[in-house]
C-alpha cells in the first residue's frame, strides 16, 4: 500500500506540474497564470482536471487547426498603399490598418447607405435578378419566411441564366428558422454549402467558431455587407404585423469588392474544398472613398480588428461615434476611448434601450461607469431595438460590418468589416449618428448609481460571464 501511495504521489505532482507549467507559458494575465498555478499545485487531481476543463483556450487552438493563418504582407502592401493617392489625412489610419491587415487599401469606391431591410432587400434582390456571371452569398441567418423565399426564388432564377451562384449557411444560425432554408435552396438547384453544422458522431457542438460574416458579392465589382440577415425580422414593417428591427447595411461598388468576394471565396474553400476561382474582367472605378477589408476571427494570432479600432481612437482628432447592439469592449478599448475623452475628444456611444438579448444589456450596464466617468457620452436609444453596427472617426473614416464591440464578435466568431475613408460616407454616417442621439436618452452615472441592489448584483453577475457573451 506504501508503494500504492508513492506511485499516486508522483503522478499527482506530475500532472500538477505539468499543467501549472502549461499555465505559465500559456497564459496572457499574470493574474490568471497565477491563479490557475495556484489551483494545480494547492488542490491535489482536482486542480488539474479543473484546469484541463476550463483553464485551456481550445476555440483559439481549433480556429487555428481549421483556417490557414494569412501573413501580412507589409512591405509590397507598403508600396502599392503609396501608389493609391491617400489623402494626408488618412494617411496615419492607414498606415496603422496596413501593419495590422497586410492587405492594401483600394481606391475608387462607392459606398451606399442602406435603412433597413426595406431599402437593403430590394436593392440585392436586384443586384442578383441582374447579375450575369457570379452571386456569392454568405450570411449568418437565412430564415425561410416570406423574405428568404423572395431570396430562393431570385437565386434559383440567377441558376436558371447559368450564373454560378454559391450560398454559404452557418452551422448554427441556419436552425434559428424552420423549416430551414438550406432544404428550398437545394429543390431550387442552388449550391449551398453549411460552415461547421453540428453533428453527434464525431462530436461536434461548438457554441463559438461561427460564420457571422454577411456578405454578397456579385459579378466581382459589387457587395454588400452589414449587420443584416436575411428573414422578416430586419423589416420595420413586418409582413406578420409584428414590430421589426432597425439596421443598415451597404452596397459598395469598385476594387474592394474584389477583396470582399475573395473572403467568400476562403470560406468556401475551406469549407467545401472548392478551390475553382472566377474570371472577372478588371474592375473599374466607381467612387471616390478609399477601403480595405478586415478579416477577424479566433484563428488569428492577433486580434486584428481590436488592434485597428485601438489605432483608431488614438488617431481621432475631434471625434468618436459608436453605434453598436452589444456593446462590452475589451479593456484595452475601455482605455483607448477614456484617454480619448481624456485627450477632449467627444466620444459618443448609442446603445438600444431595450435589447434582445437583455443578459447584455445586463452586463454592459455594469461596466459603462467606467467610461461616463471620464466623459465618455453614452446614450439609450429607445425602441425598436437597434442592430446597427458602425464606427466612425472626424466625420472622414468609418467602419462598415458584422462585428459588434462584444468578445464574441471580437475573439469567438469570424467576421469582416470594411474601412471606408471618405468625407461623404464618414460624414453621412455621424450625422445619422447624431440625429438618433437626438431622440436618445444620456446615461448618467447618478443613474447607474441609483440601480435598486438587486438590479445591480444581477448586473454584476452576468457581466462575470463577459469572455463568453
Amino acid at each position: 500500500m506504501e508503494i500504492v501511495y508513492w506511485i499516486g504521489a508522483f503522478v499527482n505532482g506530475l500532472f500538477a506540474t505539468g499543467t501549472a507549467l502549461h499555465a505559465l507559458l500559456n497564459k496572457h494575465e499574470p493574474t490568471a497564470a497565477f491563479g490557475w498555478i495556484a489551483v494545480c499545485l494547492l488542490f491535489p487531481i482536482l486542480g488539474p482536471l479543473l484546469y484541463f476543463l476550463l483553464g485551456i483556450n481550445r476555440i483559439h487552438m481549433r480556429a487555428r487547426a481549421l483556417r490557414a493563418e494569412p501573413k501580412p504582407r507589409h512591405n509590397g502592401a507598403a508600396k502599392l498603399e503609396r501608389s493609391n493617392r491617400v489623402p494626408p489625412e488618412f494617411s496615419q489610419q492607414a498606415r496603422i490598418s496596413l501593419a495590422v491587415t497586410g492587405l492594401p487599401l483600394m481606391p475608387d469606391n462607392r459606398v451606399e447607405t442602406l435603412h433597413n431591410g426595406e431599402s437593403a432587400y430590394p436593392a440585392m434582390l436586384d443586384a442578383i435578378e441582374h447579375a450575369q456571371r457570379t452571386v456569392f452569398l454568405s450570411t449568418y441567418i437565412f430564415e425561410s419566411n416570406r423574405t428568404g423565399r423572395k431570396f430562393a426564388d431570385t437565386l434559383a432564377r440567377a441558376v436558371a441564366r447559368g450564373v454560378d451562384v454559391r450560398v454559404l449557411l452557418d452551422g448554427a444560425g441556419e436552425w434559428y428558422s424552420l423549416p430551414r432554408i438550406r432544404s428550398i435552396l437545394h429543390r431550387c438547384g442552388v449550391r449551398v454549402a453549411v460552415f461547421l453544422p453540428p453533428r453527434l458522431l464525431p462530436p461536434r457542438l461548438l457554441l463559438n467558431l461561427r460564420n457571422h460574416r454577411k456578405i454578397l458579392a456579385v459579378d466581382g465589382d459589387t457587395a454588400f455587407i452589414g449587420g443584416m440577415n436575411i428573414g422578416d425580422r430586419h423589416l420595420i414593417h413586418r409582413y406578420d404585423g409584428r414590430r421589426g428591427i432597425t439596421d443598415m447595411h451597404f452596397r459598395i461598388e469598385g476594387p474592394v469588392a474584389r477583396q470582399i468576394e475573395s473572403v467568400f471565396l476562403s470560406d468556401w474553400l475551406f469549407t467545401t474544398g472548392d478551390s475553382r476561382l472566377p474570371e472577372h474582367p478588371p474592375p473599374a472605378a466607381a467612387g471616390n472613398a478609399f477601403c480595405r477589408t478586415i478579416i477577424d476571427g479566433p484563428h488569428e494570432s492577433l486580434n486584428r480588428l481590436a488592434m485597428v479600432l485601438v489605432g483608431a481612437i488614438a488617431a481621432a482628432r475631434h471625434r468618436i461615434a459608436i453605434m453598436t447592439p452589444y456593446f462590452l469592449p475589451p479593456r484595452e478599448l475601455i482605455s483607448a476611448l477614456q484617454a480619448a475623452a481624456i485627450r477632449g475628444i467627444r466620444v459618443d456611444i448609442v446603445l438600444p434601450e431595450q435589447n434582445n438579448l437583455p443578459f447584455m444589456h445586463w452586463a454592459t450596464r455594469n461596466m459603462l461607469w467606467q467610461l461616463i466617468d471620464w466623459g465618455v457620452h453614452v446614450y439609450y436609444r429607445p425602441p425598436p431595438f437597434s442592430h446597427t453596427k458602425l464606427f466612425v472617426v472626424d466625420s472622414h473614416y468609418a467602419q462598415i460590418g458584422s462585428a459588434n464591440l462584444d468578445p464574441r464578435s471580437l475573439y469567438l466568431n469570424f467576421e469582416l468589416v470594411a474601412e471606408v475613408y471618405d468625407p461623404g460616407v464618414g460624414g453621412g454616417l455621424a450625422y445619422h449618428v447624431d440625429q438618433v442621439r437626438l431622440g436618445s436618452r444620456e446615461v448618467t452615472l447618478r443613474e447607474l448609481d441609483e440601480r435598486p441592489f438587486p438590479a445591480r448584483v444581477r448586473d454584476a453577475f452576468c457581466w462575470l460571464f463577459t469572455p463568453h457573451l
